[in-house]
């Protein structure tokens, strides 16, 4: 045997001893995205590079939505929630000064949420024009209150209670500021919202 060469060490049973882990490193490209909701939420055409960047990012994505918004076309942002929902992304959130109506949703469908200081946050009830004979009225009203209702628990639950939520349905307004928002933040932390949001 050559010198400088120790010997081979074997355990009892013939195998080698353990000589500490090994580390294997892969390496990914990072996308970091922002887009920002400032202002009414308009129709859906104005949205396309959103909707997109959504369905095409991978695993490995980040990306921001900024929220500034009164609120405004329903469709619309029940399209950029159905995104997200859909997204391989990581999305991210950010009240950075007031969400109201559908723009509170958008909020809450992130994968995570950040509010910053000094904002609101409003929830209410839908408006709409029903057209038709009256028949017709009644069945479309009563089928979109079932809806939104149904709507308002997928993506409400747990940040609002089901009682809050039965009674925003019954036209009461629920506001909350920052520091509200951040509480139940805090208290959801424990029980996450989106743990088995996603889609296969």
């Amino acid at each position: 045997m050559d010198q400088g060469m120790e010997p081979q060490e074997e355990t009892n049973d013939g195998t080698e001893p353990f000589r500490g882990l090994q580390r294997f490193e892969r390496r990914t490209e990072l996308s970091q995205i922002s887009f920002y909701i400032s202002g009414p939420i308009e129709q859906a055409s104005n949205y396309y590079d959103l909707f997109y960047t959504l369905r095409s990012a991978s695993d490995t994505d980040l990306i921001y939505l900024h929220l500034n918004t009164s609120g405004g076309d329903f469709d619309t942002g029940l399209q950029i929630i159905n995104n997200m929902q859909a997204s391989a992304a990581h999305v991210v959130t950010v009240l950075e000064a007031r969400a109201y109506s559908m723009g509170a949703f958008l909020f809450l469908a992130g994968d995570e949420l950040i509010v910053h200081d000094n904002c609101q946050m409003l929830f209410h009830s839908y408006s709409g024009i029903f057209t038709g004979k009256g028949s017709e009225q009644q069945a479309q009203a009563v089928a979109v209150a079932n809806w939104f209702g149904k709507f308002m628990e997928r993506t409400c639950q747990p940040f609002l209670t089901h009682d809050e939520i039965k009674s925003i349905l019954k036209g009461t307004d629920l506001w909350m500021d920052s520091d509200e928002i951040r509480h139940r933040m805090r208290r959801l932390q424990e029980r996450p919202m989106r743990a088995a949001r996603r889609h296969p």
